[in-house]
């Protein structure tokens, strides 16, 4: 006998019952949709990511041409009567000096408190991910920037003749004297302490997606404060901060696209938590 035909009506019926189904599978099973959602190519962010380094680089050439550098911290070093007032300043080394790093820190001890607790308790099993993330890609950006100030030797405003300071200027790619002690300005330390946490925006991604703008806001606010204190402390150039700032981005994103595709994928629809848990409790 021919095969049966079915009407459109039919036809547009059961291809949307088919869908359905399909729908309802992969909200059942969301691990299969991590699957095919971590195999995508990473050209794209990572195209994205060479652009950005380029423009940076660019932004870098263009300031150093125009004493970008220099402009703003000869208007900081004026504005404090020519010396770096603020330089022992409660506001600006207690406050936000110290006690940023110390905010910086409770924050660490906390997201590994989180993290040990994460494998303690059965019930926060899928935070394991993003909290090692979390960890990780913090240290991961402080650490990296301290080992950059180890290497690279540059001076800070404060020790140059053109602030009351000892020494002539050297650049970044300039040969240093050899009767020049070593010194560790470059990139910004401190402010290192904020942007490291730009980490939060691919944490809340992967937890809770509407959160991920007021995490990386929280990381930006915090990196300026600590960079503009320490710029009026005469500590560091503009340019230190702004390198501290993509390298921790930089770092933070690289760490992401290694660790959280999956989890990425996973936060994007809302119940898919809930569906993971009801599963795991089947």
């Amino acid at each position: 006998m021919p095969p049966s035909r079915l009407s459109p009506r039919r036809q547009a019926s059961s291809a949307g019952a088919t869908a359905g189904t399909r729908s309802s599978v992969a909200d059942a099973c969301p691990q299969a949709a991590l699957r095919r959602e971590s195999g995508r190519p990473a050209s794209g962010w990572l195209s994205w990511l060479l652009v950005g380094w380029v423009l940076f680089l660019t932004m870098m050439l263009v300031g150093r041409a125009a004493g970008l550098d220099f402009k703003l911290a000869d208007t900081l070093y004026h504005l404090q009567g020519d010396a770096w007032s603020l330089h022992h300043a409660f506001l600006t080394e207690q406050v936000l000096h110290g006690g940023g790093r110390m905010l910086s820190q409770s924050m660490g001890v906390a997201a590994i408190l989180a993290l040990i607790a994460s494998w303690l308790r059965p019930a926060w099993r899928d935070w394991r991910r993003p909290l090692g993330y979390l960890v990780l890609a913090v240290a991961a950006s402080t650490l990296g920037v301290s080992i950059l100030k180890q290497l690279i030797s540059m001076d800070c405003p404060w020790d140059l003749s053109r602030y009351g300071g000892a020494r002539a200027y050297i650049g970044l790619l300039a040969t240093r004297p050899a009767d020049y002690p070593d010194t560790a300005c470059f990139p910004a330390g401190h402010a290192s302490a904020g942007y490291a946490w730009i980490a939060l925006y691919f944490f809340c991604n992967a937890i809770r997606p509407r959160w991920r703008w007021a995490g990386l806001c929280l990381a930006l606010a915090l990196g300026l404060a600590f960079g503009i204190a320490q710029q009026l402390r005469g500590a560091h150039f503009l340019s230190h901060d702004l390198w501290t700032l993509m390298l921790c981005a930089t770092l933070s994103l690289l760490l992401a696209r290694w660790l959280l595709p999956s989890s990425v994928s996973l936060a994007a629809s809302p119940s898919s938590s809930i569906s993971l848990e009801e599963d795991s409790h089947a």
